[in-house]
């Protein structure tokens, strides 16, 4: 009620009385001010930064609505201490130098309690100004006077935000009672600055749920009413700002501001102006002053710019030569800061001084590009034009000082003169760097701007037009770059033009230009998504462009994160989809953004999740050969922290090379998402270009004949060429920084270099240097990350976040070489291999890492912060000595002892409240945020030791303790959580004791999360040791290859056969591994499966258990969608694996799951076998029968140990050399039997007191197996195992089996087999099909069988179970004809290179009438009598080859194959096949036939005759009487044409005409591959030609009668002779009014069709003797 009251009274005597903050005229008003800023964690006890102003607060009438303010008694504290124990501290120093600026009066304007214009002399600084503003703000009224609670947009020193207004008032007192709020994350206008995050683009969803950053301001006003209107009589104001790197439920570090302005009293002195002109110096909205160029980590006094520089490089050069200093990153950043304040003329003087000493000038030219003013720019322009920097320093420093630079209109105008500028012009690295730096300077001074100056990009507009009109592609391509880097809305329309959906002349330029064009729209589509959305859908559904651009335009699409129905639009055309490709890329594209948990594409993953319902699940199924999309994050919503990886693999010919790969990485943090690094590498007719023959090319003749061939067919259409081009580029936060075109020219200019003199010289020269001795030192500071944001709080002072990252490497190098003999003084480099070489280097490496996080008060003169520090330290010290003799084989590598520091990595962070000022910087005050006290006194400790026994060799680690010291400190209520523990590990082996100490000191103890958790201090150190009494001087490796290898063994090995007796079990053991036949039997082998040992039961017999069977191929999907089973099993055994593959309770009830058991109806049959009965039948050459039918029983009985009687091959030694000269470490030696292909290797311990060694016994049996047995421990004979390689068939399906079988594991090796299969994730195990079989308890089995050329089964066999994948796809084609039928590993070169090259192959084929294409589509093919047919030809402009077909009058197949500059005829003639060439025949016993010059072969092959050509394209030709087969390389894919198809795995779109055009009738589509005769006079005897027809009848076409005329061509008839053999195609109809007959049919083919009907076509024709 009395708020009405109130209402009603201040609107009835409104109009009488002034309901605002009145000063009377003649009056002086004397206030009592205070302002507190804390910042910090808000719980006390916890220490806190912060500073104090107090003062007297003077206000008079100067004129109409125009006040003095003057302050009297001004003071200034500090904070740094925990709150609110400790004190404040006076700055007296700091409250003296400013006093002045304090004391004298300013003016500003105030009306109705609104503040305008504020008027001060040009002394007072923006800071002291800011201050005022402060005080200002708190007489900002905007009081209504018939409203007591309302809402508005009120103006303020932190901007115009939203403001709440709630009054009341006490009638007892006669006093108004005032409350306003701001909340300052709804503003109209906020007065924020934010630096280094123009590349970040931020998370609105992220923002909605969490805020990091949140603020509001509560003011309570005691308002008194007097004549003139109302007087402040109190005013308190209550500022919280809270910021988080986490979500709010993580806790939030704030900066508190207080204030309070009391009113004291009235006097009547007025206040007087200085003698001063009084200028306009803003309004009541904070202006940002030199906190931009102060960075918040230390503050310095600069008085003489020039000197301090010095003074500083002076520092960084002199202390980081050996190693880094620990302050080396802290002097960088003051360097940076000292040069940012530096005038230009200091640069130039500085530059003049430094610049020929070596080490400083590489100090300042890493120093200037960080500046960050415009200034860094126009040095490095002045100083390379001036010659005074070579091209690679002037390309670092740009591409720096370009993502460094605070972008404005000055930086802008200094880039665009660069990028005009003759000299850099001519270089076209950095006229590269400087334009693609150009786009980046307008997106980061557009960033911050609602609408960004169009003139800026519009001189990038006219050179891109310019590019066009003269067809420049390169330039085009840079230029469509630099608008892609700009993302300016406006070059939506230039973009436009570039893309092939405007006219002709776009469509004319090359696809990598479109290419471009359409990435070129990735950053526009971040500020105008809708724009964006429309043009790439309109991309993406014209099917007349490239799949690629295709491709690239749902990227794009994505990116600009559509909505619901957008994406469901997309699913339904994939779904009609006909381009595999396409249709590929897109689903997986949505399908993995399906499982996308970062908060920014949660409405994107929605959506997808919705339209991936709608597509065919067939297409997931589509081998790797097609183009994907992959994307993968993680995502942490409390903490607001992830990382995303996307892969895009683009390919349009289901080729092995893809088209391209796109490779992205991404991170959120705090709320924003940036594209971290992107790398994108195009490999365009590069695979092509390097293995084609060249002299393809430039073979007119060639050209000239084949086309004379082709140009019967009705409108034939070549593709166009591709021209070898490889590129890369490589963006950094979303800005493309570099890029390079690869093609072979560059190749060869690459090539041509590296081989010049002047490279060869330079390469002695370096030789000559390491002869020499050579020492140099290098030093390379980074500012890796620095990032902003500044913001006013409600006192006037600036509050500032900061993450700040500085780094300093160094390294210091000596090298030392020499060379028995000494060479000479005009050497060759290939004399060196002919020397003993020995090198001494001595290397130390050394980082030191300093990131600060910084919130609180930053100005130019103080500063009050919350300040985390984390330094890392490091350094790595090695001295290594080489040796390498290669004529006597020797190479030796040591490691000699060198200093180490007391840590080698050491990381320490530690969050502490600073506080200091310009006037006493030798007294910060700097307080750990948790304090001495506020730790435990004193904790009893506990050192825990536990020892470890090494289970490996007792010779290199007699023991590994584990020492642990010190125990996590309790965690009591108000004390500090701490933590401290030590980590050592001894290896007596190489003589070292390392250590982890790690410590804690944390806030968790007041909350436990991840923000309070890191605040305090932490430390993490790793240090090495030497381990007392135990000296190692060095470690040593040591290999010598050929007969010296016996004279470096150190240790004699002996592995004598002594008998076995009851007393020896460990000898018994190993006789009996090492002599089976001694034991219950013998080690089965492939050919004496009669006696199997029960220990080594792997033989074919267990093949025979096979209990999970394969069934009918109806029901294999059902088999492939079976979930994981397995079957109970509680027995196990520690001597076998059976606890590894026993199941777990759970596991069986999901054996249910298996509907039925199937059956593998097959077992192996081993080619080993079949090859010794065929070795005993046939008699063979002694080099192919050395052991094909023995087995490795026998072959070991005739020598048990190489060793014994055979010298090494070869030798490698690993030891420690020991003060005390014991033996220590290991040597390994080979021994080659190669009569019988047998090797046996024997690592052996080197200490004399060990026995342990590891044995290792292979025998090749046969080209069909291999077996080995590996034993290790006391004398190889504690534990044994035999690995069994083999080949064989499965049925008619060729298979691969390699089998493990053992006598005795560690139970070790067993526990830790069983804990990775428990690790194993249930779905990589899905669609495996599991049943328990009879398998043997020691044995494992993998079997794969190749049912076809592009699937494999895989049979696992465990001693609990036997496990199937069935019908796994393969992305290439397996080789199976030639495994099969050619004899493996004989010329092992070349059927290795053949083997690979007929991987990547496409086959065409023909039997029965059907044709099988190279997309492996199936069609019948009814021939033409004498009349060719195109069966496969490169369908570019260069026609490489071409392969025709035709049936003669016999009705036999004829092939004839044009390449090079020859004509192969192949023919069938009674039982043989006839080769003739160029019309020459060439009898079979002349076979195989080289071409003289070219890389052409024709030779025999099974029942036929086969032509290689791979360099030209054409792989093979296959031919015999009843088939034949077409094999073109992989890299033509998709370029060939006719009956064989493109060979780009779209069946979708298989059939395709001479046109170009799409027909779905496979009759219509051979038909239109015939070479029609001219007339019936025509040697080859064809009576066919082409004719676009008229239906006969008369249709209804939209209401008009019309007349259609086919768009594709019917085979007839020549005139003068007539069909006696028909049949019925259907074709395409294009359908025109009766009244506009075509002039000429033949150009009718690019009309549409209307309709389809059938039409009579002739296959065979009679002509009459007169015909024409």
């Amino acid at each position: 009620m009395r708020a009405v009251v109130l209402a009603l009274t201040l609107a009835l005597v409104g109009e009488y009385f002034c309901f605002s903050p009145d000063f009377a005229a003649g009056k002086t008003y004397v206030y009592k001010y205070e302002a507190l800023l804390l910042g910090g964690l808000p719980e006390e006890g916890l220490a806190r930064a912060g500073l104090k102003v107090s003062s007297k607060v003077l206000i008079s009438a100067a004129a109409q609505n125009t006040y003095m303010l003057k302050l009297v008694e001004p003071e200034l504290y500090e904070y740094s201490g925990v709150w609110p124990r400790d004190p404040l501290i006076p700055a007296t120093k700091l409250t003296s130098v400013l006093a002045p600026q304090f004391l004298t009066p300013i003016k500003f304007e105030y009306a109705n309690g609104v503040v305008g214009k504020m008027f001060a002399p040009e002394g007072i600084s923006t800071l002291v100004l800011n201050v005022y503003r402060g005080i200002l703000n708190v007489l900002q009224l905007n009081i209504k006077k018939t409203q007591n609670v309302y809402e508005l947009q009120e103006a303020g020193a932190q901007g115009v935000c939203k403001t709440l207004y709630a009054i009341t008032e006490d009638e007892k007192a006669e006093r108004i009672l005032l409350t306003k709020t701001r909340d300052l994350n709804h503003c109209q206008e906020k007065i924020m600055k934010d630096m280094g995050l123009a590349y970040t683009e931020k998370c609105v969803k992220c923002q909605q749920d969490s805020k990091n950053l949140r603020g509001a301001t509560a003011y309570n006003y005691i308002l008194k009413q007097v004549a003139s209107g109302i007087m402040i009589l109190e005013a308190v104001v209550n500022e919280v700002i809270q910021f988080s790197p986490f979500s709010e439920m993580n806790g939030a570090a704030q900066m508190e501001t207080k204030q309070s302005l009391v009113f004291l009293e009235i006097q009547k002195a007025p206040i007087v102006p200085i003698e001063a002109q009084y200028l306009h110096r803003g309004s009541l909205k904070y202006e940002f002053s030199t906190e931009l160029l102060q960075t918040p980590i230390q503050l310095i006094k600069i008085n003489n710019a020039k000197a301090q520089i010095v003074e500083i490089l002076n520092h960084l050069v002199a202390h980081n030569v050996e190693r880094v200093h620990e302050d080396a990153p802290l002097k960088f950043l003051e360097l940076i800061q000292v040069l940012r304040a530096a005038h230009f003329a200091d640069l130039e003087m500085l530059w003049s001084q430094f610049r020929n000493k070596p080490a400083y000038r590489q100090w300042i030219l890493d120093a200037i590009p960080v500046i960050g003013t415009p200034a860094a720019l126009r040095f490095i322009k002045e100083k390379f034009l001036a010659d005074e920097m070579t091209v690679a320093e002037t390309a670092q420093a740009l591409i720096a000082s370009v993502h460094m630079v605070t972008a404005d209109t000055e930086a802008i105008k200094l880039v665009k003169a660069m990028a005009v500028n003759n000299k850099i012009l001519e270089s076209p690295v950095l006229r590269e760097i400087v334009l693609l730096g150009y786009g980046t300077m307008i997106s980061k001074y557009c960033v911050e701007m609602a609408v960004c100056p169009a003139e800026l990009i519009k001189p990038i507009h006219e050179l891109l037009a310019e590019a066009v009109a003269i067809d420049e592609t390169q330039d085009i391509i840079l230029l469509l770059k630099v608008l892609g880097n700009a993302g300016h809305p406006i070059s939506l329309k230039p973009i436009t033009k570039i893309l092939p959906i405007h006219g002709t002349a776009a469509a004319s330029l090359p696809m990598r230009v479109h290419a471009d064009a359409i990435m070129a729209l990735r950053n526009i589509a971040k500020k105008e998504p809708r724009m964006i959305q429309d043009l790439a859908l309109q991309l993406y559904m014209d099917k007349a462009l490239h799949p690629e651009l295709r491709m690239l335009s749902c990227i794009v699409l994505f990116e600009t994160r559509p909505p619901m129905g957008l994406v469901t639009s997309l699913a339904n055309i994939v779904k009609i989809e006909e381009n595999l490709q396409v249709a590929s890329f897109t689903y997986s594209h949505m399908k993995s953004l399906t499982r996308s948990t970062a908060t920014i594409h949660a409405s994107v993953a929605a959506a997808c999740n919705v339209a991936i319902k709608i597509l065919s699940p067939r297409l997931e199924k589509l081998s790797l050969r097609f183009s994907k999309a992959i994307h993968a994050d993680i995502y942490n919503s409390p903490l607001m922290l992830g990382a995303a990886a996307s892969a895009f693999y683009i390919n349009d010919a289901a080729s092995i090379l893809p088209r391209s790969i796109l490779v992205k990485t991404s991170a959120y943090f705090a709320g924003a998402a940036a594209d971290v690094l992107e790398v994108g590498v195009r490999t365009d007719g590069l695979q092509e270009a390097l293995l084609k023959n060249p002299a393809i090319i430039n073979s007119a003749d060639r050209i000239t004949k084949m086309k004379r061939v082709i140009k019967a067919l009705s409108q034939w259409k070549s593709l166009p060429n591709r021209s070898p081009l490889a590129s890369i580029y490589v963006k950094f936060f979303g800005q493309e920084i570099a890029f390079a075109n690869i093609d072979k020219t560059l190749i060869d200019q690459a090539i041509a270099l590296a081989t010049a003199p002047s490279v060869q010289a330079f390469g002695r020269n370096a030789v000559k240097a390491l002869l020499s001795g050579a020492s140099f030192h290098i030093a390379k500071p980074l500012l890796a990350t620095e990032v902003r944001r500044i913001l006013p709080t409600a006192a006037g002072l600036p509050m500032e976040l900061s993450l700040y990252t500085a780094a300093v490497a160094a390294a210091a190098v000596q090298v030392k070489a020499t060379t028995t003999p000494t060479l000479p003084e005009n050497f060759h480099l290939a004399h060196l291999l002919k020397t003993d070489m020995q090198l001494e280097t001595e290397v130390r490496p050394s980082v030191v890492v300093n990131t600060f996080a910084v919130m609180g008060v930053n100005t130019a003169i103080l500063q009050a912060a919350l300040v985390s520090r984390a330094k890392l330290n490091s350094i790595l010290p090695a001295k290594i000595a080489a040796r390498l003799d290669i004529t006597e084989g020797h190479f030796k590598i040591e490691a000699l002892p060198v200093s180490v520091p007391e840590h080698i990595a050491a990381v320490h962070v530690e969050t502490l409240a600073v506080a200091r000022n310009i006037e006493d910087l030798a007294a910060p005050r700097i307080t750990p945020i948790i304090s001495a006290q506020v730790l435990q006194s004193s904790i009893s400790r506990e050192i825990l030791t536990s020892k470890i026994v090494s289970s490996a060799a007792a010779s290199w680690s007699r023991s590994s303790e584990t020492i642990s010291q010190g125990v996590p400190l309790s965690i009591i209520k108000s004390k500090a959580a701490q933590f401290e523990k030590k980590y050592c590990i001894e290896t007596v082996a190489i003589g070292v004791k390392g250590c982890v100490k790690v410590a804690t000191e944390n806030a968790a103890h007041i909350r436990d999360t991840v923000l309070y958790k890191l605040a305090g201090r932490h430390s993490v150190s790793l240090s090495f040791k030497p381990i007392e009494g135990e000296v190692v001087e060095r470690l040593e490796m040591e290999i010598q290859v050929g007969p010296k290898a016996a004279e470096k063994l150190i240790k004699q090995i002996n592995l004598s056969e002594e008998e076995i007796t009851e007393g020896q079990p460990v000898l018994m053991k190993l006789k009996g591994i090492l002599v089976p036949g001694l034991r219950n039997g013998t080690i089965s082998s492939s050919s004496s499966s009669s006696s199997r040992s029960k220990s080594f039961s792997a033989s074919s017999s267990s093949s025979s258990h096979v209990a999970a069977l394969r069934s009918s191929s109806s029901s294999r999907s059902s088999r492939l969608s079976s979930s994981r089973s397995l079957s109970s099993s509680k027995s196990s055994s520690a001597s076998n694996l059976a606890s590894l593959f026993g199941a777990s309770s759970s596991s069986s009830s999901s054996s249910a799951h298996l509907s039925k058991r199937v059956i593998y109806p097959h077992k192996f049959q081993k080619n080993h076998e079949k090859q010794a009965l065929t070795s005993q039948a046939i008699p063979v050459p002694p080099s192919m029968s050395r052991s094909s039918a023995s087995s490795f029983e026998a072959i070991y009985r005739q020598n048990k140990f190489l060793v014994n009687e055979a010298a090494p091959t070869f030798a490698i030694i690993f030891r420690a050399v020991r003060a005390d000269n014991k033996m220590q470490g290991y040597q390994l030696a080979a021994y080659l039997d190669r009569p019988t292909a047998r090797i046996q290797i024997i690592l052996a311990a080197l200490a004399a007191d060990s026995n342990w060694k590891f044995c290792v016994d292979g025998v090749v049996l046969s080209k069909h197996k291999v077996t080995a047995k590996l034993a290790w421990g006391a004398e190889c004979k504690q534990y044994d195992t035999m690995i069994t390689a083999e080949t064989g068939l499965v049925g008619p399906s060729p298979a691969a089996r390699l089998r493990v079988a053992w006598n005795e594991l560690p139970s070790a090796l067993k526990r830790y087999a069983k804990k990775v299969y428990d690790y194993i994730p249930a779905s990589m195990l899905a669609g495996l099909i599991q049943g328990k079989d009879e398998n043997s308890a020691k044995q494992l089995s993998l079997t794969v069988v190749a049912t076809s050329d592009r699937t494999l089964d895989f049979i696992w066999k465990t001693p609990m179970h036997t496990v199937y994948k069935l019908a796994l796809p393969l992305p290439i084609a397996l080789p199976l004809d030639e495994v099969t039928g050619l004899t493996p590993f004989d010329d092992l070169a070349d059927k290795v290179h053949y083997l690979l090259t007929k991987v990547g192959t496409a086959e065409c084929s023909f039997a029965m009438d059907t044709v099988t294409t190279f997309n492996n589509r199936r069609y019948k093919n009814e021939m033409l009598l004498s009349c060719y047919q195109v069966l496969a030809q490169d369908c570019t402009d260069e026609l490489k080859f071409m392969v025709l077909l035709k049936k003669d009058h016999i009705e036999q197949n004829h092939i004839n194959v044009k390449i090079a500059d020859i004509d192969i005829d192949l023919y069938p003639k009674n039982t043989d096949v006839i080769v003739k060439v160029n019309g020459m025949e060439i009898p079979i016993n002349n076979l195989p036939y080289q071409h003289p010059t070219a890389k052409i072969q024709i030779r025999p092959k099974g029942e036929g005759i086969s032509v290689f050509a791979p360099s030209h394209g054409l792989h093979e030709v296959y031919f015999d009487k009843n088939s034949w087969k077409v094999k073109v390389v992989d890299w033509m894919k998709g370029q060939t044409c006719g009956l064989c198809g493109k060979a780009d795995g779209e069946v979708r779109q298989e059939y395709r005409t001479p046109s170009g055009r799409l027909t779905k009738n496979a009759v219509s589509y051979a038909h239109s591959w015939v070479l029609p005769a001219e007339s019936c006079r025509d040697t080859t005897e064809c009576r066919m030609k082409h004719e676009f027809i008229q239906l006969q009848r008369q249709v209804n076409i939209h209401g008009q009668e019309s007349n259609c005329y086919s768009v594709e061509p019917v085979l007839r008839c020549l005139p003068g002779c007539f069909p006696v053999k028909t049949t019925a195609v259907t074709v395409g109809f294009h359908c025109a009014p009766t009244d506009s007959r075509p002039e000429n049919l033949n150009t009718i083919y690019d009309n549409s069709v209307d309709l389809k009907e059938t039409a009579e076509a002739h296959l065979a024709c009679s002509c009459t003797a007169q015909c024409a």
